[in-house]
């Protein structure tokens, strides 16, 4: 009978009630009985722990599922079973957010004939004539963003770099040509990068051949080399020409040459 009353109730708004209470065939003086009368322990308590799970999953930006915000609800002394706070969540339409399931974000390449010429020797003895290159990825409330750096080994300085929404091969070739363009790079520079599709790819062996630019390229799956290529590879979010919020994408400054040292 509740169920009925509680139809009536909900849909008050669209229809009479007195028509409501003929077509399901109840007693009007029910329904306003039901609707006047006090509500129960168990509903009053229900409605109490909804307040209390919403704050928890609102202070949680969302993640919370009913496990977390059962347990969190023990750490304030509520005597609740971890299925009650399910339905309530569902009753409440709370979902959690879902992490995005991994997807790689470098596929190797086929490096062909291109040598390793740095063979793990990440110092040169002036600046323009040995460059390293990588892309990283930020996340963002927006998505990933893409970030492809070009240091040089002898001041140990981003002299390069691009940012982008996507892993095309321009991301990497963008940061290239800011390298050369800021800095001066000797007849015959080296580049050396991991053998990522956008490095062994045939545009970006153009881009490079028109700037005079040698590739070179790490051997498969060495971590050392990968390590050590990093150390002059600093957090994206403490670049001081990068300014990155989770709330949105980051915005990139024209600054000019980038200077990236620890």
């Amino acid at each position: 009978m509740s169920a009925k009353f509680e139809l009536i109730d909900a849909e008050k708004a669209e229809f009479p009630i007195v028509k409501m209470c003929e077509w399901i065939k109840v007693s009007t003086s029910g329904y306003y009985e039901w609707r006047d009368r006090p509500a129960s322990a168990t509903a009053t308590r229900r409605e109490h722990l909804k307040q209390l799970i919403a704050a928890i999953f609102d202070h949680s930006d969302h993640t919370y599922g009913y496990r977390r915000v059962h347990a969190q609800l023990a750490r304030q002394g509520e005597q609740v079973s971890p299925e009650l706070v399910r339905e309530l969540m569902r009753e409440l339409d709370l979902v959690a957010c879902q992490p995005r399931p991994y997807r790689p974000t470098t596929t190797p390449g086929d490096p062909g004939p291109i040598p390793d010429l740095v063979n793990r020797d990440f110092t040169a003895q002036a600046p323009g004539q040995k460059m390293v290159g990588d892309i990283t990825y930020i996340p963002t409330w927006e998505g990933w963003l893409y970030l492809a750096t070009v240091i040089d080994c002898h001041t140990k300085g981003c002299i390069g770099y691009a940012t982008a929404n996507h892993l095309r091969t321009e991301l990497a070739i963008d940061a290239l040509k800011m390298a050369a363009r800021n800095y001066p790079l000797t007849q015959g520079a080296i580049f050396h990068s991991d053998r990522g599709t956008q490095y062994t790819s045939a545009a970006f062996a153009a881009a490079t051949d028109l700037l005079g630019i040698r590739r070179s390229v790490g051997a498969t799956g060495v971590c050392f080399e990968v390590s050590r290529r990093r150390e002059s590879h600093p957090p994206p979010l403490a670049e001081p020409c990068v300014k990155v919020a989770l709330h949105t994408a980051p915005t990139v400054e024209p600054v000019g040459i980038a200077p990236c040292r620890q």
